[in-house]
């Protein structure tokens, strides 16, 4: 059976000591330091000169801003992630130019994620153990999941997220074995009452993560609001909304993993609907709901695994009216409000439900691009 050579990265909890703990903590900030003065370079060259700056130039910045006595202390942390974050920096701008992000913005202290990127020379692996640049001990990893069998870390990217908790992701390289081929094919309706409606009529609940935690989250930001600005206390308060929204955050990852995984075992291809989500959330009344379905992250984990085991995702025109077309005898109603969850075909008299429905002619229409090699256009009125 064949298999997809792969960069996978594998995430662990880890618990740092005091010194390590300092180190990392001086680590971020010096990252996050040389982004911004980087960023800020770029950004006046190109306005007062029209000049453009790229990674050598800010690496030759980085030099002299080492040998001044003001940023003298850059000295004390690895270079590795310093090196590193420059190249994220130029990645950004090679993305903006290219017309696929927006203009790159500067990181702040409270709000952007402390991470630091560790390349080969920048960590030791020996014996199942981490140890990075600049440390004497290795990371106390909680190893919940082996790497694979002879796997070497290319990449190490410790981060620290607002709840206090600290990440290690390593990467490696590694073979993924395709799964054994199937004739199974599905099609997959997202939704609010229920989170995936199946063609095959199975419907997956819809656990509305954050509307469970709302309550918590509310009493956590009020508390917060009651603390007075740079005090200690408001940055214990601060940390107690952030677990709520982690915990929140966790149960959401968790469950879309789950699904599909099931999803891209279980059938060869999978027909979803090209959903427009940005659109979709600027609908005050739902943008809560739709950001809490995480839409976006489920077509995303299913397109990579459906990659990497040898499966197939189609993804129909999001004009498609799958809901509003009988799945049967293709009669297409001229309206149905989104209230209606069941309506009867006037051309057949069969008695839909309306997210099964939908999936199934989004399985229909998925086999339709399969066969003709071309997207579904709806039918307008």
């Amino acid at each position: 059976m064949s298999g997809a050579v792969v960069k996978r990265a594998y995430r662990y909890r880890f618990y740092p000591d005091q010194e390590q703990a300092v180190e990392l903590s001086r680590t971020f900030g010096c990252v996050r330091l040389v982004y911004n003065r980087a960023l800020e370079a770029r950004t006046t060259a190109w306005r007062q000169e029209q000049r453009r700056v790229g990674y050598g130039d800010t690496s030759a910045l980085l030099t002299a801003w080492k040998r001044t006595q003001d940023l003298a202390f850059l000295n004390e942390v690895s270079s590795v992630p310093l090196q590193q974050c420059l190249r994220h920096l130029q990645k950004a701008f090679t993305r903006f130019f290219d017309k696929q992000a927006n203009h790159p913005r500067f990181k702040s202290r409270k709000k952007s994620r402390a991470s630091a990127e560790y390349t080969r020379s920048g960590f030791r692996w020996r014996d199942g153990q981490l140890t990075l640049a600049k440390m004497d001990q290795p990371l106390a990893i909680v190893w919940s999941r082996p790497l694979p069998e002879g796997a070497e870390p290319s990449t190490v990217t410790v981060s620290r997220d607002p709840a206090g908790r600290w990440h290690v992701s390593i990467l490696v390289e590694t073979t993924i074995d395709h799964l054994a081929p199937t004739t199974a094919q599905i099609g997959v309706d997202a939704g609010l009452m229920s989170l995936l409606t199946l063609s095959t009529g199975e419907k997956i609940a819809n656990p509305r993560h954050e509307r469970r935690e709302r309550v918590a989250l509310a009493r956590a930001q009020r508390n917060l609001a009651r603390k007075a600005k740079g005090s200690n206390n408001r940055d214990k308060a601060r940390t107690k909304v952030a677990r709520v929204h982690a915990r929140i955050a966790d149960r959401r990852r968790d469950l879309l993993h789950k699904l599909t995984t099931r999803l891209v075992r279980e059938n060869q291809t999978i027909v979803i609907e090209d959903l427009a989500v940005c659109g979709m959330v600027r609908n005050h009344s739902l943008a809560r709901a739709i950001s809490d379905a995480s839409w976006s992250r489920f077509r995303s984990l299913l397109t990579y695994k459906a990659a990497w085991y040898g499966r197939t995702v189609i993804a129909v025109d999001r004009w498609y009216p799958s809901s509003k077309t009988c799945s049967r005898c293709g009669h297409l109603l001229d309206t149905l409000p989104l209230g209606v969850r069941e309506w009867t075909c006037p051309g057949c008299g069969v008695v839909h439900d309306r997210d099964v429905n939908a999936a199934r002619n989004i399985l229909a229409a998925g086999r339709a691009v399969t066969a003709c090699g071309d997207g579904v256009r709806p039918n307008r009125r």
